[in-house]
């Protein structure tokens, strides 16, 4: 698919790239991705995506643009209220790049239509803002054989992983079983407006790297970013062979729509303010919780509360069964983002209502004890 003068002068800092080159940007000519939710991920993924001279594009959020997206969904403006998320978006990135094919799909993604509209492409990027969805996203990539850049984000902290068919662990392995409710969403627990920006513009580094094959893939790999520290953290990921969806006997073969677990939505959850914390451990006998922090160990160094363990977020799934036996186990980190990735896990191995510190140990330096040194 070779490029038109126009694209060659669009494009000339990008072809400039030995790597890249118009090889490289030919192959993103011929690219088919699909943008699942157009909010704070999605918005900066496809703006840049369409810039770089991704041939189509497909956009697929159900809702309409409140003010209150205003604030992180950069893709939209005043002028987009009330409208549809796809097709306003479709609009804008038409006027960005009128060379790039762009497909609105203004539907809810579910079972019965998710493999149809899939189809269509060659690469997913997951910017969904409900733990079903990124379940259903990337069970329809595994079963399709599709590539996935699958990102989320809660309050200062956000993670990035990349699923290859055939290369390595998709997010079932990371991430077994959760049900909607479990995370709370940026309606729920606030959201810094330039976070969802930083995730998004790495999924779309990550899809330019797989569509032109340079580089190497976030493939087992599960990358953390936490504004307020300015840091990034990378974990590694097994695929499992007992995973429902790309193990070696898969449960799910074909797409399904969320089941509540065990009867509720959201499996036994318990989210804990800094001063419900407090008083919960005021019980020192046999109801007293077990603290599990999962910071990496220079973190719990610096500081900690008394009692905890700490058992690093990459190293709890091999080490779950010290936390299995305990009827109260609460999960912390800094500021609330890696102790809900924990509880998630916890979920995932039947282990029965894990409780997050809502905000982590930043909120309990404001709430209980300002001495307390959080890194």
């Amino acid at each position: 698919m070779s490029l038109s003068a126009t694209e060659r002068a669009r494009y000339q800092r990008q072809l400039a790239l030995a790597e890249i080159g118009a090889a490289g940007q030919e192959k993103l000519k011929a690219a088919r991705v699909l943008i699942v939710g157009a909010g704070g991920l999605g918005s900066p993924a496809a703006l840049y995506l369409a810039a770089a001279g991704c041939g189509t594009l497909g956009l697929l959020d159900c809702d309409r643009v409140e003010l209150s997206n205003l604030q992180r969904q950069v893709l939209f403006d005043n002028n987009a209220i009330s409208r549809p998320k796809a097709e306003a978006g479709r609009e804008r990135l038409a006027a960005l790049n009128p060379d790039v094919r762009i497909i609105a799909h203004a539907v809810e993604l579910k079972a019965r239509n998710v493999l149809e509209i899939f189809a269509q492409y060659d690469l997913l990027l997951d910017g969904s803002d409900r733990l079903s969805t990124r379940y259903l996203v990337n069970d329809a990539c595994v079963i399709l054989g599709l590539p996935l850049v699958s990102a989320a984000i809660h309050r200062f902290e956000g993670q990035v992983m990349t699923y290859i068919p055939d290369r390595g662990p998709c997010y079932r392995c990371a991430f077994p079983q959760a049900a909607d409710g479990m995370v709370a969403n940026c309606a729920e627990a606030g959201v810094l407006g330039v976070l969802p920006g930083v995730l998004g513009i790495l999924q779309a580094t990550e899809a330019i790297k797989l569509i032109t094959g340079i580089g190497e893939p976030l493939t087992g790999r599960l990358l953390t970013y936490d504004a307020l520290d300015m840091r990034f953290s990378e974990f590694r990921v097994t695929r499992r062979p007992d995973c429902a969806v790309c193990g070696d006997a898969p449960s799910i073969t074909e797409p399904r729509d969320p089941q509540p677990l065990d009867g509720g939505g959201t499996a036994g959850l318990r989210r804990l303010s800094a001063t419900d914390l407090r008083d919960m451990l005021q019980d020192t006998g046999s109801n007293a919780p077990l603290l599990v922090d999962v910071r990496e160990v220079v973190e719990f160094a610096a500081g900690h509360l008394q009692g905890s363990v700490n058992i690093p977020l990459g190293q709890l799934p091999q080490r779950l069964g010290e936390v299995a036996p305990h009827p109260r186990p609460v999960f912390i980190c800094r500021s609330g983002g890696r102790s809900l990735a924990a509880c998630q896990l916890a979920l995932g191995a039947q282990i029965a209502s894990p409780a997050n510190l809502e905000g982590g140990l930043l909120a309990w330096a404001r709430a209980v004890d300002p001495a307390l040194r959080v890194l």
